[in-house]
């Protein structure tokens, strides 16, 4: 399996390509970079593994919920890569990426990315027996006061929600949590964890089905 996968939605930008089962990645931090980053990031694992567009089985990405521009420079570059050559590509949803991040080290993940507008991107996530984390919850928009809540387990932190809205949304939170960081972002090569899983499932789709999830448009205030 030759597997590519981006993820732009937030601050980090990064690129990962999964042959078999080794992944090699390519991340920065820089805001407002994405578009000077990415294409580079995919240039240089592709020379690097001496491989061709053509020879790429699938191509992941994140689909969002994150910034209205990263989620759509993602998309960009998928539909670019993949038409010419009909590669087939799989949406992976950001959230349950940024908490594949840390499943080695918890089994449930609360996973918050600020959505400015005093707003949180927020999904609940737990690891399953093949060590992937699977939603438990819709994912969501809201104030942070609003948000779904879990009943059961040891849950841990993570996002940029955490960082600009750690204190309210611990008060938010029914249970007591492990802990939390508000410093980590998701990176393509838990995206491409995430997809492989599906590719093996048979679970890809056409480029034209390459669509973003932005959660704020169908979300009723």
């Amino acid at each position: 399996m030759k597997l590519l996968s981006l993820e732009t939605a937030t601050e980090a930008c990064s690129a990962a390509l999964m042959i078999d089962d080794d992944c090699q990645q390519r991340i920065q931090v820089a805001p407002k970079m994405h578009t000077q980053l990415i294409l580079p990031m995919v240039d240089e694992l592709l020379k690097e593994a001496d491989i061709s567009i053509a020879e790429l089985d699938a191509i992941a990405f994140g689909q969002g919920p994150g910034a209205f521009t990263g989620v759509r420079i993602a998309i960009g570059v998928v539909q670019g890569l993949a038409f010419a050559h009909d590669t087939p590509v799989i949406p992976v949803s950001t959230l349950a990426t940024l908490a594949q991040q840390l499943a080695s080290r918890h089994d449930a993940i609360a996973v918050a990315i600020d959505a400015r507008m005093h707003e949180i991107y927020w999904g609940l996530y737990q690891r399953d027996t093949e060590g992937l984390m699977q939603e438990v919850a819709n994912e969501q928009v809201c104030l942070p006061e609003k948000i779904v809540n879990p009943d059961t387990d040891d849950w841990y932190g993570a996002g940029s929600g955490w960082a600009t809205y750690g204190e309210q949304l611990q008060h938010s939170f029914t249970r007591p949590l492990l802990g939390y960081r508000g410093d980590v972002y998701p990176a393509a090569s838990d995206t491409a964890k995430l997809a492989s899983s599906l590719f093996k499932a048979g679970k890809m789709l056409p480029v034209e089905s390459a669509t973003p999830v932005y959660l704020r448009n169908k979300v009723v205030q």
